[in-house]
């Protein structure tokens, strides 16, 4: 099942976001193991999409997405927080998947205790940074294989998700490419992030409103073997 895993990674990255769901992160410590099975991602095709660190070309921050696939490219973002992707596709070409949501269904407790801030369960890992926090994955975990037998980050098989359960929509967070139905997240779970509607930032006069969040957009069910979309990592401050 480890070979299907790190197999599928391979593939390109529209194909391995949805495939992911139901796929469940382990990170085990001195303190204990959290697992968490995830239930949002997004998908970063690198030089082909605006919204990717490595749109640009390599850096020393994102030389991980770069290859080989199936391991993580771990980054810090707003001076606070960590967001975890996996790499996939084909070595050189930097795409990778981030790690948007999941529950965690193993080591509560010690994802209550690196998350003293989250109001239920369904919140410990409920967006990239708190998933981060949650599973206790910092900048040691930058560039580690998670199908190697000695790594303490771990992907592991869970349940893949059926296609019919299976929604895509717009990613969070970003400026370019902000309409593209990148996300993909498991209908009516909990855990899955508040979406929120890229606004470009403009000076407003003291009498005007700031502009209402927006709900939620929806672009239907998806099955995995649809998962190619049109032609073509930065999300929001969290945690609480």
């Amino acid at each position: 099942m480890t070979d299907d895993l790190r197999a599928l990674l391979t593939r390109p990255v529209l194909e391995v976001a949805p495939a992911l769901l139901g796929r469940v992160v382990e990170h085990r410590t001195a303190e204990g193991l959290v697992a968490v099975r995830l239930t949002e991602v997004e998908a970063y095709d690198g030089p082909n999409d605006p919204g990717s660190h490595a749109y640009r070309g390599r850096t020393a921050r994102n030389a991980v997405m770069f290859g080989p696939p199936g391991h993580l490219y771990v980054y810090f973002t707003y001076g606070m927080h960590w967001c975890i992707n996996l790499v996939c596709g084909t070595n050189g070409h930097a795409s990778a998947v981030l790690l948007r949501a999941g529950e965690v269904i193993a080591g509560e407790k010690l994802a209550r205790s690196r998350r003293p801030a989250a109001r239920s369960a369904r919140d410990l890992a409920r967006g990239p940074a708190r998933l981060a926090q949650a599973l206790g994955v910092d900048r040691a975990g930058n560039g580690l294989d998670a199908f190697a037998p000695s790594s303490p980050v771990r992907l592991t098989p869970g349940e893949q998700v059926p296609g019919t359960r299976i929604r895509r929509g717009p990613r969070i967070g970003l400026a370019a490419a902000a309409d593209w139905p990148w996300r993909f997240w498991v209908d009516a779970e909990p855990t899955v992030s508040v979406y929120r509607a890229h606004a470009p930032k403009r000076r407003r006069t003291a009498a005007e409103p700031p502009a209402p969040t927006s709900a939620a957009p929806d672009s239907g069910t998806l099955g995995v073997e649809a998962a190619t979309a049109e032609p073509s990592i930065r999300p929001r401050k969290e945690p609480r």
